[in-house]
């Protein structure tokens, strides 16, 4: 291969690293402290603070205009949507854009705070999508607790009396991981490390300070899925009472404050969707009322008896849809509740909050289909149809970590890998003179090229990670020297430098390659039969092996080339003994 093209290709894959790295970059060294903390919050609170903070903004906007003084720097922004008001209204731009200016431009009050709410909102929610795709410390650097859960399938093959094939404990166990996530997080916890362990175990890495009892409270939860006919006559009903007392109808909680307003047969539930925060929120009526629906008490059929979900696309209008699959006896009940309701809407209720009430069409049998939504709220009812099916999870094992012991090892380790490396090039630099500094080069993108890679994958860094970096360092030093050692022979010999690159290269290619492969194949083979810390070491390892020979083989040879093709340099640097160009070492002949 042409040196232009290995070159080109050595500044992409660079450029690509530094792409995949970014994200860990700006987390931990530009995004400051405080900034982190808000990010690391539950949606919940990032929600709260955003509205306290637009309030508070607002407050401080008012005190500006009252002084009179011109709109700070920090809300320039203001003055990009007011122009753009402005414009909308063709109304003639001031001639200065002050605070009054700017502030007198929007309608009311409330759409200033909305916009600051909104700049918030994005920055916070911004900052936490960075920290997903930014390189996580495990639990033993960061401190925190894990749980092993167990998840038993006896129960649930002892109520559909049929055993439970592989792919069907895989979609069980999934089913449980994605509603475990939702309620740790829904709870105010460090997003979570949630991982599938073997074909009946859930892991859980937790970082940071937790309380052990409130955590075992949340993951042994049970979501509840369930569907109700929708009593259209006792919502009616409802609607009218609840728009003349709209103050002494609920209380905080949402809670009817005198149940008697209504039939004793049916319950009172919100219709929720998904606000700008990912949180449910009540959908509100034209009206200024929240939409509430009356259900009939009798649930007419729960999550159990689902045992599929998927989202497709009508064939005729092209709409999304949610297309379900019952198991035989939920088959027979959902035949025998919509065959005697057809025209009724059907409400699918969550954990208490109706997600959706499409109207029953005909009779339906094993299978059902849900429309009148876009494909976000399509995918996201398909989940909630396969993650409210039950599975019983029992607490295998469980630990607790301080937040001390994961400081002392993150010191530690970082200790013996600085000081692997440093040792290594200092042993690379002294031992094989200028070409130690091209190996040093090399090692050091190599380093760069590894923590890329595992940060593309959002890998977490554990103590046994870290092992594994200082073990590939100095397996990828092997691969230099096997390289340099030949390059030796190949100077005894009487060869020019380049003669000497080029043979040196290729005559040690295959030895570096067979030494690099059997690693390879052995670290493939823990990171798929190990588990824990095993395989956080066997994932570093065959990154690092992948990635120092591209560097040995790749970016070390071009740095060779460089020196003899654009320095113009004639020999090679390589040992402390002297060799001219016949062969011959001073004080001997070869």
């Amino acid at each position: 291969m042409k040196k232009r093209y290995r070159l080109i290709i050595v500044l992409a894959v660079l450029g690509v690293c530094f792409l995949f790295l970014w994200p860990t970059i700006q987390w931990y060294f530009i995004v400051p402290r405080e900034k982190k903390d808000l990010a690391l919050e539950t949606r919940e609170q990032i929600k709260r603070n955003a509205i306290l903070a637009a309030e508070s903004e607002f407050e401080r906007l008012i005190e500006i205009v009252r002084a009179g003084g011109d709109l700070p720097d920090e809300y320039s922004y203001l003055i990009t949507e007011a122009r753009k008001l402005y414009n909308e209204e063709k109304k003639d731009m001031p001639a200065k854009w002050d605070a009054l200016t700017t502030l007198n431009a929007f309608p009311d009050e409330n759409a200033v705070k909305d916009l600051i709410e909104a700049r918030y909102r994005e920055e916070i929610l911004g900052l936490k999508d960075l920290h997903k795709n930014a390189v996580q410390l495990g639990l033993d650097l960061s401190g925190g607790m894990s749980i092993v859960l167990q998840a038993n399938f006896d129960v649930l093959e002892e109520r559909r009396g049929a055993a439970l094939s592989s792919d069907e404990k895989s979609m069980e166990l999934q089913s449980a991981l994605t509603e475990i996530n939702r309620r740790i997080d829904l709870f105010g916890l460090t997003e979570p490390v949630i991982r599938q362990q073997g074909v009946d175990q859930i892991y859980i890495e937790i970082p940071g300070s937790a309380d052990p009892e409130r955590i075992y409270d949340i993951v042994m939860g049970k979501g509840s899925l369930t569907f109700h006919i929708v009593d259209t006559e006792e919502t009616n009903k409802f609607h009218e009472y609840y728009s003349n007392n709209l103050r002494s109808t609920f209380d905080e909680n949402w809670n009817l404050i005198d149940p008697s307003i209504v039939s004793s047969d049916v319950i009172i539930r919100g219709v929720y969707q998904k606000d700008r925060y990912g949180l449910d929120e009540l959908i509100m009526n034209p009206d200024r009322t929240y939409r509430f629906l009356a259900l009939r008490r009798d649930v007419g059929l729960d999550g159990t008896y689902i045992e599929d979900a998927t989202v497709s696309r009508d064939h005729i209008d092209g709409r999304p849809e949610v297309n379900f699959v019952l198991n035989v006896d939920g088959e027979e009940k959902f035949l025998a509740l919509t065959s005697a309701n057809i025209g009724e809407s059907l409400a699918i209720v969550l954990d208490g909050h109706i997600k959706a009430y499409p109207t029953i069409q005909s009779a339906l049998g094993r299978s059902g289909r849900i429309t009148g939504f876009n494909l976000e709220e399509a995918n996201n009812i398909a989940l909630i149809l396969k993650t409210a099916l039950p599975v019983e999870l029992e607490v295998v094992n469980q630990q607790v970590i301080g937040a001390s012991m994961g400081q002392d090892t993150i010191n530690q380790g970082m200790f013996a890998l600085i000081g692997g490396v440093i040792a290594v090039m200092v042993f690379m630099l002294l031992y094989y003179k200028s070409a130690g500094i091209n190996a040093v080069f090399a090692q050091l993108i190599n380093f760069f090229m590894m923590f890329s890679i595992l940060s593309a994958f959002n890998f977490t860094l554990t103590l046994p990670s870290i092992a594994g970096f200082i073990l590939t360092i100095g397996m990828a030093v092997d691969a230099s020297v096997i390289i340099f050692e030949r390059m030796k022979e190949e100077m005894l010999i009487g060869k020019s430098r380049k003669a000497v690159v080029e043979a040196g290269f290729s005559k040690a290619f295959w030895a570096v390659m067979d030494s690099n492969i059997t690693t390879f194949i052995a670290a493939i083979f823990l990171s798929q039969l190990g588990s824990g810390p095993i395989q956080g070491f066997a994932v570093t390892l065959a990154v690092g092996v992948f990635s120092s020979v591209f560097t040995a083989l790749f970016v070390s040879r071009l740095i060779f080339d460089f020196s003899t093709d654009v320095l113009r340099t004639k020999k090679v640097s390589i040992t402390w003994a002297k060799i001219n160009v016949q062969g011959e070492i001073a004080g001997g002949k070869k």
